[in-house]
C-alpha cells in the first residue's frame, strides 16, 4: 500500500511539474513575440528613414548656382515665434536664407506657411513682416495660416496654392522629409539647407524627433492623408496680398 501511495504521489507531483510548465510556455512565447514585434518596428523604421534619406539628398543643394530658376515659390515650413511675437532664431535663419534666394531671382514668389491656430499666434504674419522690412514686397509673400505640419505645408502648397515646383529652406536636419514629401506629391522640389548650426546638445533629440517624424511622413504620403484643413485655391502666380488675414 506505501509503495502505491508513494508511486501515486510521484505521479501526481509529475503531472503538477508539467502542467506549470505548460503555463510557462505562451508566456515565454508572448515574450519572445513581442520581443521580434519590436525588433521588426525598429528595423523598418531603419529602411524608412534611410530610403527617405537617400530619396531626398538627390535634390538638397547648398550652391545657389545648382538651383533651378524660376520656380513657382520659395517655401518657408514656420518654425515658431519667440516671447516677442517675432521669428525665433530658427525661423529668422530660414527666412534669411528664403530672402537671399528671392534676390538672386530664383523665384518671384515666397511662400509663408506656419501655425496660425488662434488669434493670438500668428506665426506666418510675422514671417511676412519679416521679409517686408528686407525689401520683399507683401503682393509676393503668400501666408499659408493652415500649416501645422510639414505634410501640410506641402500638400496645400500644390492644392491650395497650385505650386509645381519649389525651393525649400530648412535647417539639414528637416530639409529631408521636408524635400521628400513635396516630391512624393509631386512637386518638384529642391532643398537649400539654411545657414545655421544647432548645437550638439538640441541635435541629438532633433534627429530623435525627425527618426519617427519620417516614419511618420512616409506613411502619410503612402495612405495619401488629408491635411487638417483644405480650403479654396489661391494661385501662387496671383497676389499675395490674398492671404492677408
Amino acid at each position: 500500500m506505501m509503495t502505491l501511495t508513494h508511486s501515486s504521489d510521484m505521479v501526481q507531483d509529475r503531472r503538477q511539474r508539467m502542467s506549470k510548465n505548460k503555463r510557462k510556455i505562451p508566456v515565454k512565447r508572448i515574450v519572445l513575440i513581442g520581443i521580434f514585434a519590436v525588433l521588426a518596428v525598429l528595423i523598418t523604421a531603419i529602411v524608412i528613414n534611410v530610403y527617405v534619406g537617400l530619396y531626398a539628398d538627390n535634390y538638397i543643394v547648398d550652391n545657389i548656382k545648382a538651383l533651378p530658376k524660376g520656380v513657382d515659390a520659395i517655401i518657408v515650413p514656420g518654425a515658431g515665434l519667440n516671447s516677442e511675437n517675432k521669428p525665433g532664431t530658427v525661423l529668422k535663419d530660414r527666412l534669411d536664407g528664403a530672402i537671399k534666394l528671392y534676390k538672386a531671382g530664383l523665384s518671384n514668389r515666397i511662400l509663408m506657411s506656419g501655425d496660425h491656430g488662434d488669434i493670438y499666434h500668428n506665426e506666418v504674419l510675422a514671417m511676412k513682416e519679416y521679409a517686408i522690412e528686407q525689401g520683399i514686397p507683401s503682393d509676393n509673400i503668400f501666408m499659408d495660416h493652415a500649416g501645422f505640419t510639414t505634410y501640410d505645408t506641402m500638400i496645400r502648397a500644390r492644392d491650395v496654392f497650385t505650386v509645381r515646383s519649389a525651393i525649400i529652406v530648412t535647417q539639414n536636419y528637416h530639409m529631408y522629409r521636408s524635400v521628400y514629401i513635396a516630391r512624393s506629391l509631386g512637386i518638384d522640389a529642391y532643398g537649400m539647407p539654411s545657414s545655421i548650426r544647432i548645437d550638439q546638445w538640441k541635435y541629438v533629440p532633433l534627429e530623435t524627433r525627425e527618426f519617427f517624424a519620417r516614419v511618420k511622413a512616409f506613411f502619410m504620403v503612402l495612405f495619401k492623408s488629408e491635411p487638417y484643413f483644405g480650403g479654396e485655391e489661391i494661385p501662387i502666380s496671383g497676389s499675395g496680398n490674398a492671404t492677408d488675414d
